[in-house]
């Protein structure tokens, strides 16, 4: 490939990044290794609910990419929520350290470095190091509970008979536990009764529905369902000055239970969804959702998932809502969800065996065509804190593939250390509100009082 003319490269790359609508800075261009002057790569705030990906090898500065996005979101008013897997986002809520080499990076791009910090709240799934997380069973409904648990259409239908069968006799279905009781209630002392009104219910089926419940709950899934259920509502917030919040989904503890980790997605995901709405396009994203490491989403979700999260991501951009997959390489990411995003930015991948070879050839056939840019060998050769970028024009059409250099972190690029962290949580104005766990008279508590009165008040229980 012979050298590209830099004339032509100003000419007919750079102008595709540069928009009079609000834009975020991503970095600067590059050609042939070098670093590109007055030439400032951006994207319109106004296509940002099309989603995104964030890829690269491990090391290359996946998540520096996405810390960065996060933070220059909450300046320009948009919340985000971020899945914090290994630990390293905490940073973001305190101001970074104007070093010489962030200068050196931050003056070839042609924006001074400005410390500073964005406000944020922790969230948990298993209650430590951030407010709890709930949902409730009823929430789910029966199609969804279903598809989390990788059930067939038998078993589908016998969970659908057990939610009915909750609405028509006023049994709230809160937790595990409440539907635990209610599968043993409806195939031990309501079974004739129940499938004289509403259908057999195979004992090998639901024997399947409980051992795949148990599996669940293994992997905490019973710390999850319960009250209080959290309002998505609350993801949205912006501070007094305009800030949106970063919400810091802290899964340090959950790493190897990943079923509870897709399991916790989709129910977010369809949460929005449902309860979103329908805004159209706006100048700026309502909320944009980081999901990192996404490739445990993928790898535990059964079909039924894969198509469930599939229909949302191309329905929710009329929320308001960007969802944006880091992860190590494109492939993790089903290649109908990967279509449907429109925001890439590939780091380096490595070239070790015939294996990555291949990856690489498919990861460079995901861009435009350029004639300034060998694709796959660039993404051999890509420093850290350095991309391939392609985005949406205001139009809707893709950008030219450009070679970036892309900002630093105005915040810390490190963790959090553990008082700063408790300073952090000791101020949240939510804690009042989900730090307590409710345990109303629900399924569980109404079969139990049922069995005891019909047994003259034995302590029978149903589980």
């Amino acid at each position: 490939m012979k050298s590209p003319d830099p004339a032509k490269f100003r000419s007919e790359v750079l102008p595709n990044y540069q928009f009079e609508l609000p834009s975020l800075t991503l970095g600067c261009a590059m050609l042939e290794g070098e670093p590109v002057s007055d030439s400032q790569i951006r994207v319109p705030l106004k296509m940002l609910n099309r989603h995104g990906l964030i890829a690269g090898a491990t090391g290359t500065g996946k998540t520096k990419t996405l810390q960065v996005f996060a933070e220059r979101l909450s300046a320009a008013g948009v919340p985000s929520l971020l899945m914090d897997l290994k630990g390293d986002l905490s940073g973001i809520a305190a101001p970074g350290e104007p070093k010489d080499f962030i200068k050196k990076r931050q003056a070839h791009i042609g924006e001074p470095y400005k410390p500073g910090s964005c406000p944020v709240e922790f969230l948990s799934l298993s209650g430590k190091k951030g407010l709890q997380l709930r949902a409730t069973v009823s929430e789910f409904g029966p199609v969804l509970f279903s598809k989390m648990l990788g059930l067939n259409d038998t078993q589908s239908g016998i969970v659908s008979i057990i939610f009915k069968y909750c609405d028509d006799n006023r049994l709230p279905l809160l937790d595990l536990k409440d539907f635990r009781a209610v599968v043993n209630h409806l195939t031990g002392p309501a079974k004739k009764e129940v499938e004289a009104q509403y259908g057999r219910l195979a004992s090998s089926s639901t024997g399947t529905i409980l051992r795949k419940l148990l599996a669940l709950e293994q992997q905490g899934a019973d710390l999850f369902f319960g009250e209080r259920s959290f309002e998505v509502s609350d993801l949205c917030r912006t501070t007094t000055d305009g800030a949106g919040v970063v919400s810091i989904v802290r899964l340090m503890d959950i790493q190897d239970k990943p079923r509870l980790f897709s399991t916790f997605m989709l129910a977010m995901l369809s949460e929005i969804y449902a309860s979103f709405p329908e805004i159209g396009d706006m100048d700026q994203p309502k909320l944009a959702i980081f999901i990192d490491e996404a490739h445990l989403i993928f790898e535990e979700a059964s079909k039924e998932l894969q198509d469930q999260l599939e229909a949302i991501i191309k329905l929710i951009r009329s929320k308001g809502v960007g969802i944006y997959f880091c992860t190590q390489n494109p492939d993790d990411v089903p290649e109908a969800i990967l279509g449907q995003l429109g925001l890439k930015i590939q780091h380096a991948l490595r070239a070790f065996t015939a294996k990555d070879r291949k990856a690489i050839k498919l990861a460079a056939e995901n861009f435009p065509l350029t004639k300034y840019y060998d694709t796959a060998e660039e993404l051999t050769t890509l420093g850290i804190g350095e991309a391939l970028v392609s985005a949406l024009g205001p139009k809707g059409r893709p950008t030219p593939l450009v070679r970036t250099l892309l900002c630093a972190p105005r915040s810390r690029m490190g963790v959090l250390k553990a008082k700063e962290e408790a300073a952090i949580r000791s101020t949240s104005l939510l804690a009042e509100k989900y730090e307590k766990t409710l345990d109303p008279n629900s399924a569980f508590e109404i079969l139990q009082t049922k069995l005891q009165n019909a047994a003259g008040d034995s302590p029978t229980s149903v589980i």
